[in-house]
């Protein structure tokens, strides 16, 4: 009788293979970002911090931690699984080097920062351009959402205090362009900030507008456009008078606490001037109603501004707050649009829960702690996931269809960028052969191909 031995087949393992590539789905991204003209951008952008007779080029060791940051990473020293592979990501920094590149860049301070920026709107501009009818601005108008983001620290870092969840870390603010149901999203702003900074600082949502905007095409900037929304945090005196300052070419839609003030107004509105709410299928929403509400509520607010109020039966469970009324959930939210009907606009604003999505998927992305010690040194590391998430949000972009472009992060790693591929040097050119029976190789393969038919930067 033969002996068991387990569930699973015993297989010998050994260290001497050859020729097999790890995280060989990460040429996705490689090929993404040449098509892009990320690594151009960010090297001429870096070029002052090169140093004579430098190795390394620091626009390339920072773009190598942003993709060691997309297939996972969580620090500067994960590069390391790109130094091993060098067949796929060339030549790779030591340690020691990639961080003294950091330092440099800190020093450096806003000077830096803006250098990386700016290659990012250049390079967000031809992407949106290549992507035609997967962009973002498909529909003649952009929407970004700010957000802020608790990331715990677990050491003593600068800048490092309690927040208002009474857990110890930063509070940064971000901002992120919706792709809509058929995408994901993509960050346009990163501010960092120290734990106790408050959620509805007017001077903190305006500077990370601002930051958002300037990594628009300048098309985007004028006729109303682009969309800012916020949840409540945004609903102050400051950031709705600076957005409606902007309001011939800039529309918003703002969460708004509910105030005694919108609770009586509220009150006083007829029956017959409830909607019922929809959804994004056109379905009406059971149980859920809208209605616009105006007089004295509106005063000291600018002109122009429209508040929009939802009320619902809670879901089981859901606590109810003491100025909701009738057993009744209330919401409310302002905006600048006019010429759609408050059902759609209601929609509209509620779909900004999308950006608790992309926050996630941040999370997941090297902004589940930050990992330096000075504020100086994790605002670069701020853009080094900055540019991981554009390069995850681009690859879907340009190279994916279906199903497979509303694949998050974590999907794309698991099914993509980890498969292990054979490399194959034949006519002295290196070939990538992942593995028949690799369930996604077809998605891989044909991604390839589709990134291989766009032109290449000039």
């Amino acid at each position: 009788m033969k002996k068991s031995i387990g569930c699973y087949p015993r297989v010998r393992v050994e260290g001497s293979g050859r020729a097999v590539v790890s995280q060989a789905g990460g040429v996705l991204l490689v090929e993404t970002a040449r098509k892009a003209g990320l690594d151009r951008a960010i090297s001429a952008a870096l070029a002052p911090w090169r140093k004579p007779r430098a190795v390394h080029d620091p626009g390339k060791i920072l773009l190598d931690v942003a993709l060691a940051v997309a297939l996972g990473g969580v620090c500067l020293a994960d590069v390391g699984i790109l130094r091993a592979e060098p067949a796929v990501f060339g030549a790779v920094a030591s340690d020691p080097t990639v961080s003294r590149v950091i330092d440099a860049l800190a020093s450096a301070g806003p000077r830096a920062l803006s250098a990386i920026r700016t290659a990012r709107a250049e390079v967000r501009e031809r992407v949106w351009t290549l992507a035609k009818t997967a962009a973002p601005d498909v529909d003649g108008q952009v929407v970004v959402d700010i957000d802020g983001v608790l990331v715990l620290a677990h050491s003593e870092k600068q800048d490092a205090t309690a927040t208002w969840k009474k857990t110890f870390g930063h509070h940064p603010l971000m901002a992120f362009v919706d792709h809509g149901s058929g995408g994901s999203g993509e960050p346009v702003a990163a501010l960092l900030r120290p734990g106790n900074a408050g959620s509805n600082t007017a001077a903190d949502h305006i500077a990370t507008a601002q930051l958002a905007l300037a990594q628009l095409p300048k098309t985007y900037r004028r006729g109303r456009q682009t969309l800012i929304r916020t949840d409540s945090g945004g609903g102050t005196h400051g950031f709705v008078d600076w957005l409606a300052q902007r309001g011939r070419w800039l529309s918003y839609s703002v969460g708004m606490t509910i105030t005694d003030a919108i609770h009586e107004a509220v009150l006083r509105v007829p029956t017959s001037a409830w909607t019922v709410a929809v959804e994004p299928d056109g379905q009406i929403r059971d149980g859920a109603w809208v209605a616009e509400i105006d007089g004295d509520v509106l005063k000291g607010w600018p002109k122009g501004m429209r508040l929009i109020v939802r009320k619902e039966r809670p879901h089981p469970g859901a606590q109810l707050r003491f100025t909701d009324t009738d057993g009744l959930r209330l919401t409310c939210f302002a905006t600048n649009t006019t010429s759609t009907p408050i059902a759609q606009l209601e929609l509209r604003h509620r779909q900004r829960a999308r950006a608790e999505d992309r926050i996630r998927n941040a999370r997941a992305t090297g902004l589940r702690n930050l990992p330096l010690h000075d504020t100086a040194q994790n605002r670069i590391w701020l853009e080094i996931v900055s540019l991981a998430l554009d390069l995850l949000a681009w690859m879907p972009m340009l190279a994916l269809t279906g199903n497979a472009r509303r694949w998050e992060p974590r999907r794309l790693r698991l099914r993509l960028f980890s498969a292990a591929a054979q490399l194959v040097t034949t006519g002295r050119r290196r070939h990538l052969r992942f593995a028949r029976h690799w369930p996604w190789t077809d998605i891989i393969t044909n991604a390839i191909q589709r990134l291989d038919t766009l032109p290449n930067p000039g």
